[in-house]
């Protein structure tokens, strides 16, 4: 891979349920160390997108390329050996298991193929488990059952798992939805110092301020396809993206943050 490819090109990439088309045709590329935001109304598509990328779920047509190599029908598995990791919208972790052992199993089978039964962790697992739970803040709580951790702490949890499989792009599923603004702004912090530290992240979100305040650029989906893509401050000034998703009054509170922060910077 030279510098001049982006770190994953998905070309027309499409999903197709019988007659739904979850995912109609969708190109995208994400260059290395960007944050990349995907944002629309319900049922546009954008989680069927991530499984479709990340081998959850088979492209129907397309190509998906990820560090010059042809990941299209790879599943699940080895994508994320090959450093594609992701969360999930919901709370995805075994309850009755310790946080840290959730994420030592994470960090076990995520890092590289495992051929043979049983689960015997060497020390390069244990410590990429320890310091996932130190980069997202659980450490405190590694004795915990999941079961027994909040939202947020679940939330973080699946961000330590898919950060113990030593990621190079990491997907994030609406990783703030169902928090209060402590807690958004929380994991706001925390995604800016992953991407300090190098790594490439595109993430889906409802919560506007989240995502256009992390975002070096947005796509906005609609029935499967892309509506919008620009830079942050221009999803407002579209007509189409106003109309399907945001709404008048979302579009003016948008208008007047970004006409704040430009006064703020002059």
């Amino acid at each position: 891979m030279t510098d001049l490819q982006p770190l994953l090109q998905c070309t027309n990439v499409t999903r197709r349920f019988g007659s739904l088309v979850a995912v109609d045709r969708m190109t995208v590329s994400v260059e290395k160390g960007e944050i990349l935001g995907i944002g629309g109304p319900n049922g546009a598509g954008k989680t069927t997108f991530f499984d479709v990328v990340t081998g959850i779920t088979p492209a129907s047509d397309g190509r998906i390329v990820f560090d010059g190599q042809d990941v299209t029908t790879l599943g699940a598995d080895r994508a994320c050996q090959m450093g594609m990791a992701r969360t999930f919208q919901l709370n995805a972790a075994f309850d009755h298991m310790t946080v840290l052992e959730n994420v030592e199993i994470a960090a076990y089978y995520g890092r590289r193929p495992r051929f043979l039964p049983g689960l015997r962790l060497g020390s390069v697992t244990k410590r990429a488990a320890r310091d996932a739970l130190d980069l997202v803040g659980l450490s405190d709580k590694a004795g915990m059952t999941v079961a027994e951790l909040p939202v947020l702490d679940r939330k973080l949890l699946m961000i330590a798992g898919a950060m113990a499989t030593d990621p190079r792009i990491l997907f994030l599923d609406e990783p703030v939805g169902g928090l209060n603004t402590d807690e958004i702004d929380f994991v706001m912090d925390l995604v800016k110092r992953l991407a300090a530290g190098g790594l490439t992240i595109v993430l889906i979100e409802h919560v506007m301020r989240f995502l256009l305040a992390l975002s070096s650029r947005v796509i906005i989906m609609h029935h499967g396809a892309q509506l919008f893509e620009g830079p942050p401050h221009a999803v407002a000034e579209n007509d189409e993206v106003v109309e399907v998703y945001l709404g008048q009054g979302t579009k003016d509170r948008l208008k007047k943050h970004f006409s704040l922060n430009a006064e703020a910077m002059a």
